[in-house]
Parts: C-alpha cells; structure tokens; sequence
C-alpha cells in the first residue's frame, strides 16, 4: 500500500497528521507530489517508517536547501519514474497538464501521481490518475491523503 500526498506548502501540522495517518496504515511507500516548499519539513518527514518519494513543485524555489534538507529521505526531482509492486508509476507535479495528459496516453505508466491543483480527483482507466488534493487545506480547506492499494488500485480518500 501506497500513501499519497501533495501540496504541503509547509503546513507542519497537516504533515504530521499525514505521516500519523500513513505510519498508523503500515503504508510501504509514500509518495509527494510537490510543493513542499520549505526545508525545515524535512524533520517530520523523517519520522515516516516507510521510504518516500518526492519532488519539486512549481512552488519549490529553494531547491538546493530542500535537496540538502531532504538528502537522507529521498532524492528531489522535477519528475520521478517509479516501479512498485509490478506497478509503473509516473510522478509528476503536474503545472503543465499537457505533459500530465501525455504521460497518461502513453501507455508506459499504470498510474500518474499529481498535484498543483489542490483538487481531490482521481481518474480510473488504463491509466489511473490521482492527484490527492492539497495536503495543507489552504485553498480548499480540506486537508487530503489517499491511501493507495496497489495489488487492485483500489483506494482510501483520507480528511486530516
């Protein structure tokens, strides 16, 4: 099982509370989709029991103090290609929705991971879109994780 959020934007509570939910789940993986925004998350990043896999949002302008930050969690990128469970992940923070549309048509991925909306939406088909909506509740007020079982795709809309 996979836990997936997005959009932070460095809200130290709602990032407790996601990595409470997703420790809590017994989650193999946990997966961010952008926009951490400040290094000084990184400290309760650290306190998942599973690996995470994230990269930079469109918001992320401290890059080099988040890559340092972040060194000994995971390794920051603008995009990421992910192999879990037999599953072929694309992670992708999502500011172009044309690229986030032909990673989809593609055909390569059984699942593209974005965010940058801040809107829960979650698309079935050959290829499974999920953008988690925004962990930090700011534009939308809710706070949202999903929890991701990726033996059927079958998932859990998670409210912080």
């Amino acid at each position: 099982m996979i836990g997936i959020m997005s959009d932070s934007h460095d809200h130290l509570e709602a990032i407790k509370m996601a990595v409470e939910v997703f420790n809590q789940a017994g989650v193999d993986l946990v997966v961010h989709a952008g926009d951490l925004i400040a290094p000084f998350t990184a400290q309760e990043f650290a306190k998942l029991q599973a690996p995470l896999e994230a990269i930079f949002g469109n918001n992320d302008g401290e890059k080099q103090g988040l890559r340092t930050a972040y060194s000994e969690i995971t390794v920051l990128a603008d995009f990421k290609e992910i192999k879990f469970n037999g599953r072929n992940i694309a992670l992708i923070h999502g500011t172009e929705e044309p690229l986030v549309e032909a990673l989809t048509r593609s055909g390569k991925y059984d699942l593209v991971i974005r965010g940058h909306t801040h809107r829960m939406e979650i698309t079935e088909g050959p290829t499974m879109v999920i953008n988690p909506g925004e962990t930090c509740g700011y534009l939308s007020g809710e706070k949202t994780v999903i929890l991701l079982d990726t033996a059927d795709l079958s998932y859990q809309k998670v409210f912080l």
